[in-house]
């Protein structure tokens, strides 16, 4: 476990999220950009409640579908906030138990060193070949990248050099294999402690794009899970938050 998230685990520990008589399991699913944190907190989740997470990552807009053709899927950690209230709206969650847990920040990133500037001008040069966005349609992050493009005047450019992932962790994929010179990606996928991990990046800025409010939700087969309460009672947690902003770039309310 990283040694930002030792401190973390004391910390939630205190808090005693749950008494727990009977340790219970459960399934979430995970919107692909908080693939890394989800991780972390599964291992904190465990340490400190004796329940289990089961992770499934993916993109919002394909677990949607899956949720409605009745996938077994207890809580559901979206990339966005429609989808949970359109959820909520038709009767689908636990009522009173839909919260945002992270707003997130798109990044235009490459695995090369020195390919993308500071300002994003990359995008105008043409000094590249591909370039990796998450499905529009199924990802908020790739509909975030469509809008920015749009909003920079560059969408009908660059729209023949265009690579979609399935999801935003897909799309994170082809950059870093190489067979994208640069992507639109989640500035969580590229940040560790605070810090790029690798490459150059350029932070697109947030009036480029509607907010990704990212919102998560109880759905109605888990409403008698002690698992599924205390797993979003340590998601917003103080302790959580903060971890959020300061180890991977997200946002909070």
């Amino acid at each position: 476990m990283p040694s930002r998230f030792r401190s973390l685990l004391v910390l939630t520990a205190a808090l005693t999220l749950s008494l727990v008589t009977h340790a219970a399991e459960v399934n979430i699913a995970v919107a692909a950009n908080f693939t890394a944190p989800a991780k972390v907190l599964a291992a904190v989740f465990e340490k400190t409640t004796g329940h289990t997470a089961k992770l499934s990552f993916g993109p919002t807009g394909g677990f949607y579908t899956q949720i409605k053709n009745g996938a077994p899927f207890d809580i559901l950690l979206a990339a966005d906030d429609e989808r949970p209230a359109r959820l909520e709206k038709e009767g689908d969650t636990v009522p009173g138990s839909r919260f945002t847990y992270a707003i997130g920040k798109l990044v235009l990133w490459s695995a090369k060193p020195g390919l993308v500037d500071a300002q994003g001008a990359v995008l105008r040069s043409g000094q590249f070949n591909k370039l990796a966005i998450a499905n529009p349609k199924l990802a908020p992050y790739g509909a975030a990248a469509v809008e920015t493009m749009n909003k920079l005047g560059l969408y009908s450019a660059l729209r023949p050099r265009l690579v979609e992932g399935s999801s935003i962790g897909q799309a994170y994929q082809f950059v870093a294999s190489g067979n994208a010179d640069l992507g639109f990606v989640a500035l969580a996928q590229i940040q560790e402690a605070g810090v790029i991990k690798g490459g150059s990046a350029w932070v697109v800025p947030a009036d480029l794009h509607a907010p990704i409010v990212q919102d998560a939700v109880i759905l109605k087969r888990a409403a008698g899970n002690p698992a599924a309460k205390a797993w979003m009672q340590l998601l917003r947690s103080p302790q959580v938050q903060e971890q959020l902003v300061r180890g991977y770039g997200y946002d909070v309310k």
